[in-house]
């Protein structure tokens, strides 16, 4: 069910509110902005594992797999850009694709090319080659660093719902949760959590890369999970995602997401 209201919508999901933020606000733009790009990690791999934003082995295994990318630290934010999605295109035609890659934000490069103030994106050695003429992934490569363009595009993880990781060594006393799968902005700005005896929700601290926390406690579960997105200030709120008996290590998979 979709009801729109002046700036804002909603969407019942599995009786649950999403809440928008306001329709003028849109990942959805044509223009492109200029930007310098390497690769790192094998030519054909993945990239490093995990990297600062703390996904760790998703980054080996799809949707993640070959669409890896650090940036330097005006698009990484201090780790609030972690999850973004970036459309990136080659300009050189003679020996690029008209096509661009997308890649998914999951590291940082904070030195040499992405030093500076600098707009850089340091691509794993499968997106580098993605963007060039079928056949001509080495030549691309062994360019080294090339002039590209960029804009920002909307996440979309297929088949897949937001999911929490809770951290390890997170306790009653101290909760970390890492955010995956995140569709459309991909990006998270605040979140907040629930006790199920309480109708407070508590703001939570960014820690590092997509990681969240929150001190006090004793905290007890279940715990509802709220995020709130970076870029468009979408919300979006997962009822008692995270069980009474949950366990560091574990991940628990929501039943929304935004798209």
């Amino acid at each position: 069910m979709r009801v729109l209201g002046i700036g804002f919508f909603w969407v019942v999901v599995e009786g649950l509110l999403l809440v928008s933020g306001q329709l003028q606000h849109s990942l959805s733009n044509a223009h492109w902005h200029s930007a310098t790009a390497t690769w790192y990690g094998s030519p054909d791999g993945d990239g490093s594992d995990g990297g600062a934003c703390g996904y760790g082995s998703l980054v080996d295994v799809k949707p993640f797999r070959a669409r890896v990318g650090a940036v330097s630290p005006v698009l990484f934010k201090g780790g609030v850009g972690c999850g973004a999605c970036y459309k990136v295109k080659c300009l050189d035609h003679n020996i690029c694709s008209r096509r661009a890659v997308t890649i998914i934000v999951t590291d940082e490069c904070p030195g040499g090319y992405c030093s500076g103030g600098r707009t850089h994106f340091d691509l794993s050695g499968a997106a580098f080659g993605r963007m060039a003429v079928a056949g001509n992934n080495n030549q691309l490569r062994d360019r080294g660093e090339i002039s590209v363009i960029f804009r920002r595009t909307p996440c979309k993880y297929p088949g897949k719902n937001i999911a929490f990781h809770v951290n390890e060594g997170s306790t009653d006393y101290w909760l970390s949760l890492l955010v995956e799968f995140e569709d459309g902005d991909g990006d998270v700005g605040s979140m907040h959590i629930r006790e199920a005896s309480s109708t407070e929700w508590l703001e939570m601290r960014h820690v590092w890369g997509a990681s969240w926390c929150i001190t006090g406690g004793p905290l007890k579960g279940p715990f509802s999970v709220k995020l709130t997105t970076l870029s468009t200030g979408r919300t979006l709120s997962a009822r008692e995602v995270i069980p009474r008996n949950w366990a560091p290590k574990a991940t628990y998979t929501s039943r929304l997401n935004f798209f």
